[in-house]
């Protein structure tokens, strides 16, 4: 106990690298959460809060992915590419460490990658494998932030814009929107846009969350670890080549303590994306694939009710 005791005072008040770095964890964990802030708060001065949040906060992002630099693959085969033997179309790879439990679907065809959305829009969210099934999908991951205060909010409204099938079924009154979908011809977009400019986007199938970890190819978390702390995490990307990175990572147990943003973001430069950004984490956190939920939701309840989710289609 006293052991314990020297280690959390090293841990909240000492400079020394180590401590200093497990402080700036522990700050951007518990401040990332709704109910948890008071373990920062607790021990750990506002102003020192204030430098480590700041330290490790990815800014505000003008920066817009460059889709002329994805080159999709022509559906012609020669007749030699046709004697190569075929990647699998979806491939489903485990990227779990020793911290941390995740789940990776790899797509190889980035035009079976769309958006699902609750069918009471406003009103109440969805449980994922609800919203693969709406689509005719085969697995999909968790998409937009939505509306929840004090942790009670029921899915059914989104933060920023919503886009599906080219149209606008949801934006509230932001002056910017961090942009995260695919355009018409399915490559991946992220960028922050005035309303007025989206129309010139071509998008089909779009969000709104934050940060962008991957834009044409050079990565956004450069100092610090990313500010959100250790958290389950939910991102998706693109490869030069058109495949589709679908990623989730468990977190806040036991089994998997989670991820630091910059960890996701290591983890997308090693699958090869281009352009890449996190989506919403936390107890939404849910992967599913062919009719099997592939990770652990955190939440007591178990999944929760999602206002959209990026799906698979058949």
């Amino acid at each position: 106990m006293l052991l314990f005791s020297i280690f959390l005072t090293l841990m909240f008040y000492s400079n020394f690298g180590l401590f200093r770095e497990l402080r700036e964890l522990y700050v951007g964990t518990a401040m990332s959460t709704f109910t948890h802030q008071y373990l920062a708060t607790a021990f750990i001065s506002e102003e020192e809060i204030d430098r480590i949040m700041k330290k490790n906060t990815v800014p505000i992002q003008t920066v817009k992915s460059n889709i002329n630099e994805i080159k999709l693959p022509d559906d012609e085969v020669n007749d030699e590419e046709s004697k190569i033997p075929s990647e699998p179309e979806i491939e489903v790879v485990d990227i779990s460490e020793s911290t941390f439990k995740g789940k990776m679907l790899i797509v190889k065809d980035p035009s079976r990658v769309k958006l699902a959305v609750t069918s009471k829009l406003k009103k109440i969210g969805e449980k994922l494998n609800v919203l693969i099934k709406s689509e005719s999908g085969i697995g999909g991951i968790n998409a937009s932030g939505f509306v929840d205060a004090e942790g009670h909010g029921n899915g059914g409204v989104p933060m920023g814009i919503v886009i599906k099938d080219g149209q606008i079924v949801h934006s509230d009154n932001s002056a910017t929107f961090p942009i995260i979908g695919f355009n018409k011809d399915n490559i991946l977009l992220v960028g922050r846009y005035k309303k007025s400019e989206i129309g010139s986007l071509n998008l089909r199938d779009a969000v709104s969350f934050t940060p962008f970890l991957i834009v044409n190819g050079e990565p956004q978390i450069k100092t610090g670890n990313g500010g959100w702390g250790i958290q389950p995490r939910t991102a998706i990307g693109q490869t030069k080549e058109g495949k589709v990175l679908m990623l989730v990572i468990d977190g806040r147990q036991i089994s998997s303590i989670g991820a630091t943003l910059k960890k996701v973001q290591d983890i997308m430069l090693e699958y090869g994306a281009y352009n890449a950004a996190n989506l919403d984490g936390g107890s939404s956190t849910v992967m599913y694939y062919m009719d099997e939920r592939m990770n652990k939701p955190c939440s007591p309840a178990g999944e929760r009710y999602l206002p959209d989710a990026f799906i698979i289609k058949e």
